[in-house]
């Protein structure tokens, strides 16, 4: 693996001077390389993880599963740019992230966030259901955020044991 994107995909706050002495190279090569990257669409943009469970009102978070009907020519992709909203016509501007899924029932995955559970239901109901070659739909709403982008969000001992009381 290639140990700048590994360092970046961990912290993208590391500065180029940081990520020269972790890699044995000069600053230059550094910068030369990181927007390699980015003119290639390797890096497509840098982001914070918010741990959204400690921030009052952020709203819900869901994962939408979609059995959909290929299209002969372009396959998934042409339903999956409708949803992530490439489609100009029709915005999803709640949709965070959309995957296409090796399972023997469902297509695609798109994570979606919502102020509340209504709304992302209404969502599913009179938007994704509606397009033309979904053929149905599975909802799970995310309860608790454990890790994510390879972050722990489990920041305490309070926390561990908070959840082990649950369990």
């Amino acid at each position: 693996m290639n140990k700048l994107l590994e360092l970046l995909s961990r912290n993208a706050d590391f500065t180029t001077a940081q990520l020269a002495a972790m890699l044995g190279q000069t600053e230059e090569e550094v910068i030369s390389r990181i927007k390699e990257y980015k003119e290639k669409g390797i890096i497509k943009g840098t982001t914070t993880l918010i741990n959204w469970d400690k921030v009052p009102d952020a709203g819900v978070m869901a994962l939408i599963e979609l059995k959909v009907t290929p299209k002969p020519e372009t396959g998934f992709d042409d339903i999956a740019k409708v949803v992530m909203s490439y489609d100009i016509v029709m915005s999803y501007d709640n949709v965070e992230s959309v995957y296409l899924a090796a399972s023997s029932r469902y297509d695609l995955i798109a994570m979606v966030k919502g102020s509340t559970i209504q709304e992302i239901a209404e969502f599913v109901s009179k938007r994704l259901s509606t397009l033309d070659n979904v053929i149905g739909t599975a909802t799970s709403f995310v309860l608790t955020h454990y890790k994510s982008g390879g972050v722990s969000f489990c920041d305490s001992e309070e926390d561990d044991e908070q959840r082990s009381l649950i369990l």
